[in-house]
């Protein structure tokens, strides 16, 4: 049987690795095979839009002499009503877009595998000739599209990103752990308040990062859709931070303890407090310490440059587009 011959287009970093991995792809049905060939190139930058997409996979085509064509994206994808679409199709001119976020973000190879393997079978059947769409559900489909863009930003990689906010974090922590000022407090703390004090200092360091940063999108223009992407780059920067400062506040937490445990005596701590002192109250004590060491790894995330912040805080198609608008703005001024 003659092979079909298949481009994967696929966006740098992330989409590029998945796309590798589908080289081995083959048909259920037992049609002629697929002969898929993987080129790393970012088609979707300087253009939101998903018809221009679809037109630069298609000069691809004609390029490199394929019969089909698929982009792997990490663009989210908008139809003219506003709808968040998985995949936008083109059978007649054997070119399709997959948004990577729209899949959710977790088990990404197997869930591409099969809307790749689905893709191709629709167009290389000759019957399919419109233009095809699969939109996201209404209900859940924003919440699944913007859990697939936090987790492309990979917000775990926030935390060695910002080596100056780690070492002030650290250095913040270690001191107060022996402060005996800060033992007061941490026993005079009912547990609503040191709630309170979580939520205040991850609200802190995240608002820091994102002003400092200058990490706020703003629309290109007036129109809803642009508007509506903006709310979106937005919503997943602020998640990116906020689960990249939680795990943070998190390893904070352990290392407060440890350390605790380890360099102080209970019986000096409780004649400090006027308190008997027991493991509960070292947990109490590395909680509040916990929160004061956020907030001074959040001042010290001044300390790196503005593209240090951004890599840890985007993928790279994100960053690469944020570095082209910054681009047009300095040409425009």
């Amino acid at each position: 049987m003659e092979s079909i011959r298949v481009g994967l287009v696929s966006d740098p970093a992330a989409p590029t690795v998945i796309a590798r991995r589908l080289t081995d792809l083959r048909p259920l049905d037992g049609r002629d095979p697929w002969n898929i060939t993987v080129l790393s190139e970012p088609f979707t930058t300087g253009s939101e839009d998903v018809d221009t997409a679809v037109g630069r996979l298609q000069d691809h085509a004609r390029r490199h002499g394929w019969d089909l064509v698929i982009g792997l994206t990490e663009l989210p994808l908008h139809d003219s009503e506003g709808r968040h679409l998985l995949v936008e199709a083109d059978p007649q001119r054997q070119a399709a877009v997959l948004s990577l976020p729209a899949l959710g973000g977790l088990r990404m190879h197997s869930r591409t595998r099969r809307a790749v393997r689905s893709l191709l079978t629709g167009m290389a059947d000759p019957d399919a000739q419109d233009e095809h769409q699969v939109a996201l559900p209404r209900l859940n489909g924003r919440l699944r599209l913007l859990s697939g863009m936090v987790l492309a930003n990979r917000p775990w990689l926030l935390v060695p990103g910002l080596k100056s906010a780690l070492v002030a974090a650290l250095a913040t922590s270690a001191v107060a752990t022996i402060n005996s000022t800060v033992w007061l407090l941490a026993s005079s703390l009912s547990w609503w308040r040191l709630v309170v004090a979580t939520v205040a200092s991850i609200a802190l360091v995240v608002g820091w990062l994102v002003i400092d940063g200058e990490l706020w999108d703003r629309p290109d223009d007036d129109s809803p859709s642009a508007r509506e992407r903006s709310r979106l780059y937005n919503a997943s920067t602020l998640l990116t931070l906020t689960v990249g400062v939680l795990i943070c506040y998190v390893a904070l937490y352990v290392v407060n303890l440890a350390w605790a445990a380890f360099i102080l005596d209970p019986d000096l701590v409780g004649s400090s407090v006027n308190a008997p002192v027991g493991p509960g109250d070292l947990f109490v004590l590395a909680w509040f310490v916990a929160s004061a060491a956020t907030v001074g790894g959040g001042l010290g995330s001044g300390l790196e440059s503005d593209e240090s912040i951004r890599a840890a805080a985007y993928s790279k198609r994100e960053q690469d587009r944020r570095e082209r608008l910054a681009r047009d703005q300095s040409a425009d001024s």
